[in-house]
């Protein structure tokens, strides 16, 4: 299996984000692409395929807020990585500000997704890195690769960040994978955490089929998002999956829904697959709550390789950086 990381990647380094009504250091930080990076020996360059692929997905008014909010912050007087502290619940919609904190809260929907300095830059090549990856797939006839995607992508919606996300990764390369006749795309989502921008991104189209395993949102981030009665819309009615475990799954709670996950995606007649993968779901991830062992990875990984198309797979979350590298080569390893 190729895998794919460009070190512009690592540029993205806030200080702290706020959470449980205090700030934390970064959860999302520079330690864990490097931990991973770390594991394997043998990592392929990033290749640059532009805007076009991310304008694809994402609104050209957050892209270019993107790019320059962390300068504009800096122009307003403000130190530090910039965040948010307003956010429009209701008749979002599109006006000119003019002022950065009401551009950050336009486009953002929580306060744990700083913009620092370099994080333009590390998730314009984070992209890039899906990317090239869906590209080695079309071309090479491998059967699988691996994207090193930092910052994560999906809790990013067409025109919001969130949950340490800024561009849709997954989205990204399903559009592009889409536009190059690799369909009918399926993506399955197997971080903790719901991927709530994915769901958003799809969730009235019928080209692409979403399924999410994910932690309850009643009890877990992102708390709107993820629910089992959340099935799609118009076109994409049925067309998105989502089955949500209770705090303390383990790795043979867990399986049964993989096997019900997997089941819909042959259904749908996937010809190329995208797995959102999150290891956050180990039992020593300290901001999640499942209880899979480094050795249900590699048995996960052989169900999804089982369904015999080609994947591609993103990384996600996975914040337990002593574990990290080890709980994704034992994932890879398993394909």
């Amino acid at each position: 299996m190729k895998l794919f990381f460009d070190d512009r990647q690592t540029a993205h380094a806030p200080l702290r984000e706020l959470h449980n009504g205090d700030w934390v250091p970064f959860a999302e930080n520079v330690e864990r692409p490097r931990s991973i990076v770390a594991a394997f020996d043998d990592w392929q360059p990033v290749r640059d395929f532009g805007m076009e692929p991310l304008l694809a997905v994402h609104d050209a008014d957050y892209l270019a807020f993107l790019e320059r909010a962390h300068r504009e912050w800096i122009a307003a007087g403000r130190s530090g990585d910039a965040i948010g502290y307003t956010f429009p619940v209701v008749r979002r919609r599109p006006l000119a500000f003019g002022r950065i904190d009401a551009d950050l809260g336009a486009y953002s929907y929580d306060a744990g997704t700083p913009i620092a300095s370099g994080t333009w830059q590390s998730a314009y090549w984070s992209a890039q890195g899906a990317l090239t990856a869906l590209d080695h797939l079309a071309t090479s006839g491998d059967a699988n690769a691996f994207a090193l995607c930092r910052p994560p992508g999906h809790h990013a919606g067409r025109d919001y960040m969130g949950g340490y996300c800024y561009l849709n990764n997954a989205a990204i390369v399903a559009r592009a994978a889409t536009a190059r006749g690799l369909g009918p795309i399926a993506i399955l989502d197997i971080d903790y955490h719901h991927g709530n921008g994915t769901q958003d991104i799809f969730y009235a189209d019928g080209d692409v089929f979403f399924a999410s395993i994910h932690a309850d949102p009643r009890t877990d981030y992102p708390f709107y998002w993820g629910h089992a009665d959340e099935r799609g819309e118009g076109a994409g009615e049925g067309a998105t999956l989502n089955l949500p475990l209770p705090r303390g799954t383990d790795g043979a709670a867990y399986r049964p829904a993989l096997d019900a996950a997997l089941a819909a995606i042959s259904d749908w007649g996937a010809k190329l697959l995208i797995v959102s993968f999150g290891a956050d779901t180990h039992s020593s991830d300290p901001i999640s709550s499942f209880a899979l062992e480094r050795a249900d990875y590699g048995d996960l990984a052989k169900a999804i390789a089982a369904l015999g198309v080609p994947t591609l797979i993103v990384m996600e979350g996975g914040y337990a950086v002593g574990d990290l590298g080890r709980n994704v080569a034992a994932f890879l390893e398993g394909f």
